[in-house]
């Protein structure tokens, strides 16, 4: 069992490229006497109020103190499902530790993420969601990681693609971090000129 994150799907190919965790969370009771709800309810890890009952409960993913999930890894794929047959075509691990733990370590592990896909016209998948600042680019119909650019900060947003004023194709992505999961937090807009 696991989690899909975002998807983006080809319609000329009848694929699908998504994003699937494996990443365990805890729920914390916490007495709401003495609590502040004025932060809860702002977004899938935090503090819920759940309305109605005397508890809140606390959302988090379970990690250890170093930062690091407490389940074998990985945690995180990049996968492509053949839409016509529904059936999962290949999946690959996605994501390194390299800016999750205080050592600097490009292994790749899996690693969960935040932020979706975009394909473009000739196969080309591009995704910046994992907890590492890169943004990669995957041949659609493999998972083949095709190139990766360092990002200034952690790129938990969708790119997006488009055609220049000279026809040349683009792809940007935002690089702002994510405070609840700990990437690098920023204020970027990057662009990519695509070779033909």
């Amino acid at each position: 069992m696991f989690n899909w994150g975002s998807i983006a799907v080809d319609p000329k190919r009848q694929q699908m490229f998504g994003m699937p965790l494996y990443l365990a969370f805890t729920s914390t009771l916490v007495p709401k006497d003495g609590v502040d709800l004025g932060e809860a309810n702002k977004g899938e890890q935090g503090l819920n109020s759940n309305e109605g009952a005397d508890y809140a409960v606390e959302l988090k993913p379970f990690l250890s103190p170093l930062g690091v999930p407490c389940q074998q890894p990985p945690w995180g794929y990049v996968a492509g499902v053949d839409l016509k047959t529904g059936k999962t075509a290949w999946k690959h691990k996605n994501g390194t530790i390299e800016d999750m733990t205080p050592f600097k370590l490009p292994i790749e592990m899996g690693m969960p993420g935040i932020g979706g896909p975009v394909i473009t016209d000739g196969g080309v998948v591009f995704m910046a969601a994992a907890v590492d600042n890169y943004l990669r680019a995957y041949d659609l119909s493999t998972g083949k990681e095709l190139w990766k650019g360092r990002l200034p900060a952690g790129g938990q947003a969708t790119p997006m693609t488009y055609l220049n004023s000279k026809g040349e194709q683009m792809v940007v992505q935002v690089a702002g971090g994510h405070g609840s999961i700990g990437t690098t937090i920023g204020d970027y807009v990057v662009a990519y000129k695509l070779k033909k």
